[in-house]
């Protein structure tokens, strides 16, 4: 636990991204495994067990100090990690501590009973620092601005392997990863995940620009609707002796326990490329309504029937069992439409061709898919691109809807992470309902460098209180907000919920009381 807990705080208090990745591959380098394994899955996000709930940590600091002085703590610092790694009484140093994996053990056996008083012994053996790291570890809540696509990438780097390869195998491969880590040290094989499913890295599209859009040439494209969804991979092997089924995001996270209707509807050796929707039948739902299913690791029966799981499917990259990858998109096209019509399951949906003859027509076309609102926009695909992982140039292009605007007054802000843990970046803002301002949305982009040290420093000017980490400012400042639909939201004061928002452009210049009012917001719901 000493070397991961250094590690930790050495990531935690570096800003750039590069020096991080060099501490951490300097961490690989000297560490030992099954350990080094663990760092890499705490980091990562993949230690799948909770070895303590917060409710745990917050019951023993507040049995073994008074619990006025830890809610006093707790209010100032306002994280429940930190808060008790500095707040335990207890101090009896042991040398060596136990080791990461050792650690790992302890809680992955210990009896539920026992977990506290396991717990309160570690504490007690540990200096602030450790006692923070083996918190945020048991409660899997690392936030060290490093991401598990980041650790992908510093894998790679670190074995000197291809990013493609680290994707491919990701999912195949268990922690603590010693099949991975001898391989990336060259002292076995590359893993064998034949016979298991796993992510394949998706080919991405570039936003498109007028130019593309003023040479478009109906023969050279296929079109499609860019549902409002989110880009999923569906890879399917139920004809091996241990079927396995998995649904990743476009980042390659495994969302398969929040779809289980999806998953349990399709059979065959297939990875496809889709987007996951809500539909009922033919029809499909909102993206409110599938934002209702996101993140349920344990979806109730009744949420399952009400808003039942589909996918729109765009492309595949394997067919019965054979790769489609580096077949033209026009042929993978057809072995699609071929394979979907043997008796498709009524969850897979074949995404629509579209026809536009000229430019006039292209821009008649985005024109009007734009108001349906389950549309973000149009996709255009040359009909000869191979399906290759990443943004290549001139292949994909997506056309999305203009964005919609308001314009809010700010009302909280707090500290980014990462390269932004010194400023004021991430905003809370809100719409006038009568006399008092409600909070409609949060926004940490949009702006740039230069802007974001004017509003770290307008913060730091006009706060009048705090909450934990959250500043509560003066109500005075306007920022037009851009985003990409507002939907109804039950668990909002406001009653609204935006998607994607944030922050177009910062109105110095208008007064807050002139900021837009909540039942203008309303009035851009879809209906």
């Amino acid at each position: 636990m000493k070397a991961f807990s250094e590690l930790l705080e050495q990531v935690y208090f570096t800003s750039s991204n590069n020096a991080k990745a060099e501490l951490i591959k300097a961490y690989l380098a000297a560490t030992p495994d099954p350990d080094r394994g663990w760092a890499i899955a705490a980091m990562a996000g993949t230690l799948k067990f909770d070895f303590f709930k917060r409710n745990t940590i917050k019951k023993l600091i507040s049995e073994n100090v008074d619990p006025a002085l830890f809610a006093m703590s707790y209010d100032y610092v306002g994280e429940v990690s930190e808060t008790v790694a500095h707040l335990w009484p207890h101090y009896t140093p042991v040398s060596p501590l136990p080791s990461l994996s050792e650690t790992v053990e302890t809680f992955q056996h210990v009896s539920r009973k026992n977990v506290s008083t396991t717990l309160a012994q570690y504490l007690s053996k540990m200096t602030p620092a450790q006692r923070w790291a083996l918190l945020k570890l048991g409660t899997r809540g690392l936030r060290i601005g490093v991401s598990a696509r980041s650790i992908k990438h510093i894998l790679a780097d670190y074995g000197n392997k291809d990013i493609k390869d680290i994707e491919t195998l990701w999912h195949g491969v268990k922690p603590p990863y010693t099949e991975l880590l001898e391989w990336l040290d060259n002292k076995a094989p590359k893993p064998d995940i034949s016979g298991h499913v796993t992510f394949h890295p998706v080919m991405l599209s570039h936003p498109i620009e007028d130019k593309e859009i003023d040479t478009f040439t109906p023969k050279d494209w296929q079109i499609e609707n860019k549902f409002d969804g989110i880009r999923v991979q569906l890879s399917c092997q139920t004809g091996a002796a241990d079927p396995e089924k998995a649904l990743y995001s476009r980042t390659g996270d495994d969302i398969s326990q929040s779809f289980p209707d999806l998953l349990g509807a399709v059979s065959g050796h297939m990875v496809l490329d889709g987007e996951l929707l809500v539909m009922h039948g033919d029809t499909v739902d909102t993206f409110n309504a599938l934002q209702q299913r996101l993140n349920k690791k344990r979806p109730s029966q009744t949420l399952l029937s009400s808003l039942p799981a589909a996918l729109m499917v765009y492309d595949t990259l394997v067919l019965d069992g054979k790769d489609m990858t580096h077949l033209p998109l026009v042929q993978r096209r057809q072995q699609l439409e071929k394979y979907l019509s043997k008796g498709a399951p009524e969850r897979l949906h074949l995404s629509p061709l579209l026809q536009a003859d000229s430019v006039n027509d292209l821009r008649d076309l985005h024109q009007s898919v734009c108001e349906n609102r389950a549309i973000e926009g149009l996709m255009l695909k040359r009909l000869d691109s191979t399906y290759v992982p990443g943004r290549p140039k001139g292949q994909w292009y997506k056309w999305k809807r203009d964005a919609l605007t308001v314009d809010a007054v700010i009302m909280y802000a707090q500290r980014g992470h990462g390269k932004r843990s010194s400023f004021y970046s991430d905003f809370t803002f809100g719409a006038w309902q009568g006399e008092r301002l409600l909070p409609i949305g949060k926004a940490y982009s949009g702006f740039t460098d230069e802007e974001l040290k004017k509003l770290d420093n307008w913060v730091r000017r006009n706060a009048i209180g705090r909450f934990g980490p959250v500043r509560e400012v003066k109500k005075s400042l306007v920022v037009e907000v851009a985003f990409d639909a507002v939907h109804p939201s039950s668990r909002h004061k406001s009653g609204v919920a935006m998607r994607f928002p944030r922050i177009h452009r910062i109105r110095w210049d208008k007064p807050a009381e002139q900021a837009d009012t909540l039942a203008s917001v309303k009035s851009l719901i879809e209906t």
